[in-house]
């Protein structure tokens, strides 16, 4: 029995989230049922953090067991041959039994990408939310320094999120801009549901002036949803990928190049988009 990972990419729109479930078709559904044809036994899949309904991924890592002998080029064109154009395999290996696409890894990122222009795109709706008024990016930056790391998130959690703790290490949160795009990247060792939008759309708030940026800090000192920004549009949101410690045959884009504070390698905990 080999242990294989695969990095994947895709554009979540026509999906229903990673976690397979009853509403169809899920990422990890359709993921497994071609993973499973071309090893020819049934097969499942784990991912690093499951993504809602409508987020994207450019570096998601998953893992499954098989007793199939393939070459990684051989998963990695087989399982592609059976995946629709949106989803795709873009790298494959045979990993050490001690790896774990979820609880190996010790840092996720995600980016948040706003269109700050008069006029909406054309082109890039499907991975990018449209801001008509110009944004005070060095107030945002300001207001994102509060919520730097170990803190409790609960002001940033949706009511159904599952996980037992809403304690996360909020590693770095960095805004960016180009001439017309901003980008909101969010590194943490987990990320609760529907905490990423739920900061980039308070972080909205105060880029339009209707907060100031200490607002974010009594947000996250009341543990309170309802003091919060609405939550940002899925379709903005997109997984680049996780960091895993030295020592696992991955590539060097996910191998952990930093030393982190030691609450990264704490609890283990449920890593939700």
């Amino acid at each position: 029995m080999a242990r294989i990972a695969l990095v994947v990419e895709y554009d979540g729109t026509d999906f229903f989230g990673w976690q397979t479930q009853q509403q169809t078709p899920t990422l990890q559904q359709v993921l497994e049922q071609a993973v499973s044809r071309v090893a020819d036994h049934s097969v499942a899949v784990t991912a690093c953090g499951r993504t809602d309904t409508g987020v994207h991924a450019a570096g998601q890592v998953v893992h499954f067991d098989s007793e199939a002998k393939r070459s990684p080029r051989a998963w990695a064109l087989g399982i592609n041959s059976l995946l629709p154009a949106t989803f795709a395999v873009v790298w494959a290996g045979e990993i050490g039994a001690d790896f774990h696409a979820r609880y190996s890894a010790r840092l996720r990122r995600y980016e948040y990408c706003i269109q700050n222009r008069p006029h909406r795109t054309g082109l890039h709706s499907r991975f990018a939310v449209h801001q008509r008024l110009p944004m005070d990016l060095v107030q945002m930056q300001r207001a994102a320094a509060h919520l730097l790391g170990e803190q409790d998130f609960t002001s940033f959690r949706t009511i159904a999120c599952q996980s037992a703790s809403p304690v996360r290490y909020m590693h770095r949160i960095l805004i960016q801009a180009d001439a017309e795009n901003v980008i909101v990247r969010l590194e943490a060792n987990a990320f609760l549901h529907h905490m990423c939008r739920n900061i980039v759309g308070s972080l909205l708030k105060v880029g339009r002036g209707e907060c100031a940026a200490e607002w974010l800090g009594e947000v996250l000192r009341a543990r309170d949803r309802k003091l919060a920004g609405a939550t940002a549009p899925a379709h903005g949101l997109c997984f680049i990928g996780p960091l895993y410690p030295p020592g696992f045959s991955l590539p060097d884009k996910f191998q952990l190049r930093e030393i982190l504070p030691e609450h990264h390698a704490g609890p283990r905990m449920n890593p939700m988009a």
